[in-house]
């Protein structure tokens, strides 16, 4: 009798970790993201606590690598692989720190996911709004869903009221590159500076 409850239990459980992987839509997984985001944001820690956590949020559901290749445009193809790494690195901080840092100010941000529309087997684009209160407007919020694995969905784009944050930073380090005959150091020193405030 033991020995059959065990294996029931076992069971439950199983379904209940392959029914909680992300073996789901993407839908789902955004508004799993924005609920624990919500949930840290209008938490009593302090700001510096939310920005950790916020980071962590960024680090395990954002294509970090895909978005700073993509946002290397052409450039990525001039570097070795020691610029490689550093950029790598350099992208990472400069995105957590961008990302978190700009969140950390929505104490009551409450996101709402209408549909979703699968692009391909590896594409998905959930379309949502960040509901508006009495300080500000709704805004529009497109999250383009990296679905390959579908265990682990990641996000490689948000395009807010139309405008593609990818596309943007795409533009602003190609300019950076292109007023300086493409030397990827100056981008560094840019990246440095922005995280050492």
């Amino acid at each position: 009798m033991r020995i059959l409850k065990n294996i029931v239990v076992s069971i439950l459980i199983l379904f209940f970790l392959i029914s909680n992987s992300w073996s789901k839509s993407a839908s789902e997984f955004i508004i799993s993201l924005s609920a624990e985001a919500s949930n840290i944001l209008s938490g009593k820690l302090s700001e510096d606590e939310k920005i950790v956590r916020l980071k962590e949020i960024g680090k395990k559901s954002v294509d970090i690598d895909g978005v700073g290749l993509y946002t290397l445009g052409k450039y990525r193809k001039t570097l070795n692989d020691s610029q490689k790494e550093q950029y790598k690195e350099l992208f990472e901080n400069y995105f957590l720190k961008s990302f978190s840092s700009r969140l950390v100010g929505y104490t009551d941000a409450k996101i709402a996911v209408l549909s979703e529309e699968i692009k391909n087997e590896k594409y998905t684009i959930v379309f949502s709004k960040l509901i508006g209160t009495s300080e500000r407007p709704e805004v529009k919020i497109d999250w383009r869903v990296y679905t390959k694995d579908p265990e682990n969905p990641l996000i490689r784009d948000l395009v807010i009221e139309g405008l593609s944050l990818a596309r943007t930073q795409k533009e602003e380090f190609n300019s950076i590159l292109a007023n300086n005959d493409g030397n990827i150091e100056v981008l560094f020193k840019n990246l440095n500076k922005f995280l050492e405030n």
